[in-house]
């Protein structure tokens, strides 16, 4: 194997599809772990020096494989018994087989099994993790066939490789794929049908007056009477060259338990059309106050996970007045999701409707956005460094690795040496946004503090 396919995410959207498992490559020092890793990605990015020591932390990159997306971590050189610097290069390397779903175990077979290769198995068995055992720099027939003693290591069979001449690199791969976790059923090459957005708001906000708007027909019952509209309606509906299912809900006045007869249905029936639609399009009235009942809709939109575009729909009955005392409002009451997309229509007369598409399209980019773990992780480490957790009972909880779980809506989980304050995950949320984007999409971040294993132990990653 010569040069391996760079990932490319972006040009293929299946890869993206499900949690992205990850592969730590481990192993004493100077036995070709970056030269593997640089192998594995395609390109030379890891550091390489015929030295020991030159990767000192662990390093995540985005990498590819026969159309199977992963992570591969590669670390700094495991020694027992370490201290100072070459100390905390071990426990990283540790942490790394902790977050990992598979490892990859290098040894040099030019070396042979060492003491220090015989203490690694030791910790390696203690992860409970899958193991592929790797014996490196075969560079020829003669020292592939050195790598039959590397049994005695009990890891079961080594794989002979050369990572600096991508000898048996492929059929490596291919083992590797196979140890990872089984990814989500992909339907191949299957029509994705129209975008689906739920139109939600209080009673008599307009959503049945946009929807006729959008529609250029009478689709939904228009009357100045609250609660007109009952059962969700839904509608195939061309925007700016597009199809789109609209889904006109009833207005909700009460919470859910608090509802009865035809409005407790109603209610069911909204929370129902959101949990199913991908966007949704809140509408509140640009004429009156930001009510609680608006953010009660707001909050079911937000907690239901879908992309969120806020309309203020009659924007002409605002005068110079209305709109000085609507943005105090919607500084106060709208800071808690101050990432919606908002838009000021107005569906009676048709005013910048023409606007609701785009802001659609933005939101649902978001929401189905992915950003690579090298840069996720390159990123959060600049940031902690700049601004560390606060110091809580003598001791500050750190950040160890980082990587997105998934999209739809985009969800993080931190690996962490401890709980993180409310208020930290807050920030780095608010700092994650501004860096990357996410406008119009809720994103969940998840910690996973390491569990101790006793007194004195170091502890692995929840999960």
């Amino acid at each position: 194997m010569s040069e391996l396919p760079v990932a490319d995410i972006s040009d293929n959207p299946d890869l993206s599809a499900g949690p992205v498992p990850v592969v730590a490559v481990v192993g004493r020092p100077n036995v070709g772990k970056s030269t593997l890793v640089n192998r594995i990605i395609g390109r030379r990015q890891a550091v390489v020096e015929d030295v020991p020591g030159v990767t000192r932390d662990r390093v995540p990159y985005d990498a590819q494989w026969n159309g199977r997306r992963f992570t591969v971590v590669d670390t700094g050189g495991w020694e027992p018994d370490a201290r100072d610097r070459a100390a905390a290069i071990a426990a990283q390397a540790e942490i790394a087989v902790q977050t990992a779903d598979v490892v990859v175990f290098v040894v040099d077979v030019t070396v042979g099994a060492t003491d220090v290769d015989e203490a690694a198995v030791k910790m390696l068995r203690r992860s409970h993790k899958p193991v592929i055992l790797v014996a490196n720099k075969a560079d020829n027939q003669n020292l592939e066939m050195e790598a039959v003693s590397l049994w005695s290591l009990g890891l079961g069979e080594p794989y002979p490789i050369s990572a600096l001449h991508g000898r048996s690199s492929g059929d490596l791969l291919d083992d590797i794929l196979a140890a990872l976790p089984s990814p989500p059923p992909i339907v191949e090459d299957a029509p994705r049908g129209p975008r689906r957005v739920a139109l939600v708001g209080r009673p008599n906000v307009g959503k049945s007056s946009l929807l006729n708007r959008v529609s250029k027909e009478e689709r939904a019952v228009v009357d100045s009477v609250a609660g007109t509209t009952v059962d969700p309606v839904d509608s195939l509906v061309e925007m700016d060259g597009e199809v789109w299912q609209f889904v006109d809900t009833a207005g909700l006045r009460k919470r859910v338990n608090q509802a009865s007869g035809t409005e407790y249905y109603a209610s069911l029936r909204t929370a129902g059309a959101v949990e199913a639609a991908e966007v949704a399009v809140v509408l509140l009235d640009s004429a009156e106050v930001i009510s609680e009942q608006d953010q009660r809709v707001l909050t079911q939109v937000v907690e239901a996970g879908r992309a969120l575009v806020i309309a203020f729909n009659k924007w002409d009955l605002v005068d110079a007045d209305r709109r000085f005392y609507l943005d105090k409002e919607i500084d106060r009451e709208l800071k808690r999701i101050p990432w919606a997309i908002r838009v000021n229509i107005s569906a009676k007369t048709g005013r910048a409707v023409d606007k609701l598409a785009p802001a659609l399209r933005r939101a649902l980019n978001s929401w189905e956005q992915r950003v690579p773990t090298g840069a996720l992780n390159q990123w959060l480490t600049a940031l902690t460094q700049a601004t560390p957790h606060p110091v809580r009972g003598g001791r500050a909880p750190r950040i160890l690795f980082v990587t997105q779980a998934g999209v739809a809506p985009p969800r993080f989980v931190l690996f962490t040496t401890g709980p993180l304050d409310a208020g930290y995950l807050r920030f780095i949320e608010r700092k994650l946004r501004e860096e990357f984007g996410f406008e119009g999409s809720p994103i969940e971040i998840s910690v996973k503090p390491r569990k101790k294993t006793g007194p004195g132990g170091r502890g692995k990653a929840h999960g």
